[in-house]
């Protein structure tokens, strides 16, 4: 009985391991073409214009009579939204300041002041060198607009004149906006204050927005800084559990919060506590926009959705809205605020974290639950392809000394392998003696398991000490933008793509696209053989059920790996042949014979129907 369960708890282990992986970790192709199409859209324009709209913001600050209170609500919904324009038309349509870096392409809207366009030098939408820059900020007006305000609220009890989403600033001085010359636009209201911003850049993805009020009145008033970033539209994600795409932030206490897009939806607005020193944005795959505020000021961070209505998209805002700051008669006030619109890659993003000490901001990268394996992992991997030029090649050799290891624990697993084949003869007498009697059996073949110092799963044992170490490594390939498009050899161009191969088109000779449950790529099949030869090293197990759960594991395997990034099935490929040569040489070394054909014949042979 007590192997009955042990068998059975192996059985249902490996299920588990089998379908949750499928739940949770979905093709990466299938991502793929969702992005493909996602881009698509962003180039085509709707069939129809639709008419210019104003957005209502549920999220918005409520007004109420008074000092100490807002007088309108947070400009989270201001601004046309019409989709009746091309990116590239709705940048040409208002007047801008160019934006040019290292590592970005863009500009600034003069009307509003806001930071609608942001596209990146280093990457593009294929693996073509010619293909179109990824765009991450877009402007009001096109599909899919994605875009970051800042300003001021005015005290509802002393209102005065503040810029809005439609107000035309003017530069002062010319020139584009370049790590080295910072950008200072102005604003009078013609009631004696002068509103001023400097818009500064660094080399990489983080821009910094100081602004400043001059009272030239000789009355005082308050007002309340803001940021928000706006994104008209549902973004394509994709749409698994072992990543965040969404809404996301990190405040005090509360620590990080994720809010997916559905649940933002939903509930409409969702307001953490007021800290100081958090921060705020939108994460998708490989990119990212967050509102970084002075840490010294207490803001009220708010996440809030406005559904789709009349034509228009579903918009989507995050925002921090600062204490008011009294303004008297005469003087000047000025608040900063941080954005980071960029890629993220992990350098910059944990340097970022550590120059500015940003609370957390590494977990604009989803790490995921083994954050304390997954990001090593990938600094010894990055590390690696520093040495080596290439992360496929830093991925075996990971592999070598993540076997190195986990050596002595599958020494362990080998040898209590290498027993139970040396008493197979004793296992088939004992199942020949109490064949009517299955109890019986069971006890006796325990019996023998406990005088050998067998353990009856090691053969499980290998694939499950791996489990941590996969999981880690296939979000690091998942999440990662360095691994985003890094080759290998051959056929592999995209590491953290699926194998483009399929065995139904004879790799490409047969001039046929099969559908997506056909695509069984080289390396898949590869990596199917390995695991069968490596489960063909071990005596077969003596109960039918359990042995034909082995059987078919490299088959359900190999159809689960295939829609998987090649980088991850390229090491669990190599992985099986590591184990492989391992497990042949301890199995010499303990005198037992390495019979893998006659395993593998054992399976078309009559006596493989009478194991057990």
């Amino acid at each position: 009985m007590i192997e009955n369960k042990n068998y059975i708890f192996a059985i249902a282990l490996s299920v588990l391991v089998l379908f949750g992986w499928q739940y949770f970790i979905a093709g990466p192709r299938m991502e793929a073409e969702r992005l493909r199409r996602a881009a698509e859209v962003t180039q085509v324009a709707p069939a129809a214009p639709t008419a210019a709209a104003t957005a209502a913001a549920p999220g918005a600050v409520p007004a109420a009579p008074g000092a100490g209170t807002p007088a309108a609500p947070a400009p989270l919904g201001n601004g046309v939204v019409a989709t009746a324009q091309t990116r590239a038309q709705a940048i040409a349509a208002r007047p801008r300041i160019e934006i040019r870096t290292p590592t970005l392409d863009g500009s600034i809207d003069l009307v509003g002041a806001r930071l609608d366009d942001v596209s990146f030098r280093k990457y593009r939408e294929t693996i073509d060198p010619k293909s179109p820059e990824i765009a991450l900020l877009t402007p009001a007006g096109a599909e899919n607009a994605y875009f970051a305000d800042f300003g001021w609220l005015s005290d509802a009890g002393a209102p005065v004149k503040v810029p809005g989403p439609e107000t035309r600033w003017i530069q002062q001085g010319t020139g584009a906006l370049t790590p080295s010359t910072p950008v200072v636009l102005t604003w009078d209201n013609g009631e004696g204050i002068v509103f001023e911003r400097t818009i500064a850049v660094d080399a990489e993805y983080m821009f910094t927005v100081t602004d400043k009020v001059k009272n030239a009145t000789d009355r005082a008033t308050a007002l309340f800084p803001y940021s928000a970033l706006s994104r008209f539209g549902t973004p394509t994600t994709s749409g698994y559990y072992i990543l965040h795409e969404g809404a996301i932030g990190v405040f005090g206490d509360e620590g990080l919060k994720e809010v997916n897009y559905k649940d933002l939806k939903e509930k409409l607005k969702i307001e953490p506590a007021k800290v100081a020193g958090g921060w705020i944005g939108f994460v998708d795959k490989y990119w990212a926009a967050a509102l970084i505020p002075d840490k010294a000021v207490t803001t009220q961070p708010r996440f809030a959705a406005t559904p789709a209505a009349a034509g228009q998209p579903d918009v989507y805002r995050t925002f921090m809205l600062a204490e008011a700051m009294p303004l008297a008669a005469g003087a000047e006030i000025s608040s900063s605020t941080r954005l980071f619109a960029g890629a993220k890659e992990v350098g910059v993003v944990d340097g970022y974290a550590k120059t500015y000490d940003i609370a957390r901001f590494d977990r604009l990268i989803d790490w995921g639950w083994f954050y304390f394996l997954t990001k090593p992992l990938f600094h010894v991997i990055s590390w690696l392809n520093h040495l080596v030029g290439n992360f496929g090649i830093a991925i075996l050799i990971v592999t070598v000394l993540i076997k190195a290891v986990f050596f002595p624990l599958a020494n362990k697993s080998y040898d209590s392998m290498s027993k139970m084949k040396k008493v197979q003869p004793e296992m088939k007498e004992l199942q020949a003696r109490f064949k009517d009697d299955r109890t019986a059996q069971q006890q006796a073949l325990m019996d023998l398991y406990r005088r050998e110092k067998i353990n009856p799963l090691a053969g499980c044992l290998p694939i499950l000490v791996q489990i941590p170490v996969f999981f880690s490594l296939y979000k690091v390939i998942f999440v990662t933008i360095e691994m985003r498009q890094a080759p290998f050899y051959g056929w592999i161009h995209d590491l953290s793509a699926p194998d483009p191969t399929s065995l139904f088109n004879l790799f490409g000779l047969i001039p046929w696209t099969p559908p997506q449950m056909m695509m069984i790529g080289l390396w898949p099949l590869i990596m199917g053989v390995t695991m069968f030869v490596q489960m063909k090293l071990n005596p077969p197990p003596p109960d039918p059920t359990q042995k034909m759960m082995f059987d078919w594991m490299p088959v359900l395997f190999t159809f689960m790996l295939a829609s998987m990034p090649a980088g991850l099935v390229i090491y669990w490929t190599w992985n099986n042949l590591l184990s492989i040569a391992q497990q042949a040489y301890i199995m010499s070394r303990n005198g037992v014979k390495v019979e893998l054909w006659d395993n593998i014949k054992g399976m078309f042979g009559r006596g493989s129907a009478k194991v057990g």
